[in-house]
């Protein structure tokens, strides 16, 4: 068996996943490239820079919806690589939708993937991991520190995320397995530019006047945090759920 750790990513055709694909290509960690067949990024790209990186990688299709999906992605990396250290449960949508006219299939569609999809990437990983994995899953200061007019479906799923990751920290710890959540606040991202179902490029813009960093991130400043907390030197790093928001959560607005 390689002593190479192995990473399974999903959403990792761009922004943060993307990112973080590469921050483990640049440790030397081997990744599979989780994307969605309908997701209009390629996920080449991420290759093409996991390349770049001086690592290893391949594209795998998963639909984090379905539970087979996601245990195929899983299982194919263990198959090839012999072993599956890390997974981070990325993939996610964002859809508006005021609570008063939320349908019953909006409220699912969305908690089956942002929070059900999350379940089921940690457990497909989990199933294969020894001493040292490491789940880390992405929230967000929606529900996971703010409320989000006309996003409350997001909200709770993002919410649900963080209490997830807390009572699998507790759950494997005695098997030396990690679980942490991330929650990221005003990145730029594919995700966060849309105008439709969230700030886009100009909301974000204004953010920045109002964040004590001056700017919104960018997903490498994201994928950095993932890493160390997939790494050996957070070895006593789980159940947390960390804030990666240029110190917007806790300022005081003017």
């Amino acid at each position: 068996m390689s002593e190479q750790p192995v990473a399974m990513i999903t959403g990792a055709a761009s922004g943060i996943g993307a990112a973080t694909a590469v921050c483990f290509a640049e440790r030397g960690i081997r990744v599979g490239i989780g994307t969605f067949p309908g997701d209009p990024h390629d996920p080449e790209t991420t290759l093409r820079d996991v390349h770049d990186a001086g690592g290893e990688g391949q594209i795998v299709e998963v639909d984090v919806r379905s539970t087979d999906s996601v245990d195929a992605f899983a299982e194919k990396l263990r198959s090839e690589w012999q072993r599956l250290d890390i997974a981070v449960a990325n993939a996610g949508i964002l859809r508006e939708a005021d609570f008063g006219n939320l349908t019953d299939e909006q409220w699912h569609d969305m908690i089956d993937v942002d929070l059900h999809g999350v379940m089921r990437t940690a457990r497909a990983g989990l199933r294969h991991m020894g001493e040292g994995g490491s789940v880390t899953a992405i929230s967000s200061i929606a529900g996971g520190v703010y409320g989000w007019q006309n996003h409350a479906h997001y909200a709770t799923a993002k919410a649900g995320v963080i209490g997830m990751m807390r009572s699998l920290a507790v759950e494997y710890g005695p098997r030396g397995i990690r679980a942490n959540a991330i929650i990221p606040g005003l990145i730029r991202t594919p995700q966060s530019s849309d105008a439709k179902n969230s700030l886009g490029p100009e909301g974000l813009d204004r953010a920045g006047g109002y964040i004590p960093w001056g700017r919104v991130g960018h997903p490498r400043e994201v994928a950095e945090v993932i890493a160390f907390l997939s790494s050996p030197q957070a070895s006593y790093v789980s159940g947390q759920a960390i804030v990666v928001d240029g110190a917007l959560t806790v300022a005081m607005r003017d």
